[in-house]
């Protein structure tokens, strides 16, 4: 997260540093993700293999059996990507930007599985959930997913809609002296 200028909103005055990202790019896709020739269509495109449940491999992240969302590298317009995937993929097939329907949120710091902790009922020790891991859960009452970028950062989609709730929620489970000491 060496670059702050993708973010509109960065709050480090807590236990970790909250900060909203201006844009991340994002297709959804659902499909037959069992299909040996959709899943060798798509590591074509996209360059990796499908996830596993709940995993994310490079930019390709697992949301439930027949949807994979897909986090749009730099320089690739989302709008294309899903053009190509719902012409290059023989099974029925919808692939759609939902880069505006999504709020991004980094989390860093030693303290962000706490915060997290703090509203999702997701197992957070280091045991359960590392690199690679991938959960779409509730945080409070709303609809999240996230993964861990680094030991001590985490990236966090919602709604866009919930942008600014789940940013004072984040900056209110951050605050100094309020983490549990137990993961």
């Amino acid at each position: 997260m060496s670059d702050l200028t993708s973010f509109s909103k960065i709050d480090g005055s807590g236990a970790v540093l909250v900060a909203a990202q201006r844009q991340l790019a994002m297709v959804t896709l659902k499909t037959d993700l069992g299909d040996k020739t959709t899943r060798a269509a798509l590591k074509r495109i996209l360059g990796v293999t499908v996830p596993s449940k709940r995993k994310i491999a490079g930019n390709v992240a697992w949301m439930a059996p027949d949807e994979l969302l897909i986090m749009v590298p730099d320089g690739t317009s989302p709008d294309e990507l899903a053009v190509q995937l719902n012409t290059k993929i023989k099974a029925s097939v919808l692939a759609a930007n939902v880069s505006d329907a999504r709020a991004v949120f980094t989390l860093k710091g030693q303290g962000a599985r706490e915060v997290l902790a703090k509203g999702a009922p997701v197992d957070l020790s280091p045991e359960a959930f590392g690199l690679g891991d991938f959960r779409r859960t509730r945080l409070g009452q709303v609809a999240v997913a996230f993964w861990m970028e680094a030991d001590d950062e985490f990236t966090l989609i919602c709604f866009a809609s919930l942008r600014d709730f789940m940013y004072d929620w984040l900056l209110n489970a951050a605050q100094k002296g309020s983490l549990p000491a137990y993961l």
